[in-house]
């Protein structure tokens, strides 16, 4: 018991839905570590990935579990909500993404030479992983703002959550860029990829700037609107960069519409430069929709204001 008579660890990271939801994901991600290093396996970069995305959500999730159990949180320099949320959402991203890739590579109907218990194994690392998705999205929808309850932090708000996508996305860009998609062959493509580089380390400032609770470091302006404007910004230039990647990459004074029949799969450079075009329509979208939400929000703000100066 401390000074002021009440417990030292903190009931509600147990007895909570919240709490329910973390041990379900700390559950599921160790029984999914257990297995791939017991019998599952995993091998290749497509393995490498999905073993890292799952030790990643994992440390995540013991880090965050005991922190809030022993409320060490107090301690921290950051808000504890906004942190928690962008965490959740974060991880669901990857287990999700984990949750595609592994059985894709590595799930066969038939038994591998390693025989039936190898494949099992593997279906129950992909069972797992899912259940693990849900633990994480239910954590992302129980902390996720709601019309007409106070909002705790920045990052439970739809806007919010759509910047951790949106800062997900990017990295799967990257990821096509470094795969032979040939971006320093026109000055157009190199402004592309600058573009993306950019878009993504405003996206990070806000996002360390609202888990770090430094919203009024913006001194000439309030921070949604300084939000607002960013995301104006990256509309803008992830509106010119999904126009002008297509061009330069399959237009036919520049590169070839279709692929090439002597592209290796999986090392085809072609393949790389549609994965990003089509990720640079699905970024372009998600920074469209965060910025109607954020101005939505901003206008339902105000207008909640001027009424109740009236």
């Amino acid at each position: 018991m401390d000074s002021q008579g009440g417990p030292y660890l903190n009931k509600k990271a147990l007895f909570s839905p919240l709490g329910a939801a973390r041990l379900c994901q700390l559950a599921m991600g160790c029984a999914v570590i257990a297995m791939v290093t017991h019998s599952a396996g995993y091998s290749g970069s497509q393995g490498v990935f999905c073993m890292a995305a799952w030790c990643c959500c994992f440390a995540m999730s013991v880090v965050v579990f005991f922190l809030d159990a022993t409320r060490l949180y107090s301690c921290l320099p950051v808000s504890w909500d906004n942190l928690t949320v962008t965490c959740a959402a974060f991880a669901t991203l990857m287990y999700v993404t984990a949750s595609v890739v592994y059985p894709l590579f590595f799930v066969r109907i038939e038994c591998p030479y390693a025989g039936c218990d190898v494949r099992n194994f593997r279906i129950a690392v992909t069972v797992c992983s899912i259940l693990g998705v849900l633990a994480y999205g239910a954590e992302v929808a129980w902390c996720r703002a709601r019309p007409g309850q106070a909002v705790v932090g920045y990052m439970a708000t739809v806007s919010g959550l759509l910047k951790v996508v949106q800062g997900f996305v990017a990295c799967i860009i990257f990821g096509a860029l470094a795969n032979g998609s040939e971006y320093s062959r026109y000055a157009a493509t190199i402004y592309c990829v600058v573009v993306y580089a950019f878009c993504f380390a405003l996206t990070a400032v806000v996002v360390m700037m609202t888990v770090c609770g430094r919203t009024k470091a913006v001194r000439c302006m309030p921070f949604d609107r300084f939000v607002v404007v960013c995301t104006l910004l990256e509309v803008l230039l992830y509106l010119s960069a999904s126009v002008v990647w297509p061009v330069f990459c399959f237009d036919t004074k520049y590169g070839s519409p279709w692929r090439p029949s002597s592209c290796p799969r999986g090392k085809c450079p072609w393949d790389s430069k549609v994965a990003v075009a089509v990720f640079s329509f699905v970024n372009f979208g998600l920074y469209v929709a965060d910025l109607i939400y954020s101005q939505r929000l901003r206008f339902v703000s105000s207008h909640l204001s001027t009424n109740s100066r009236v």
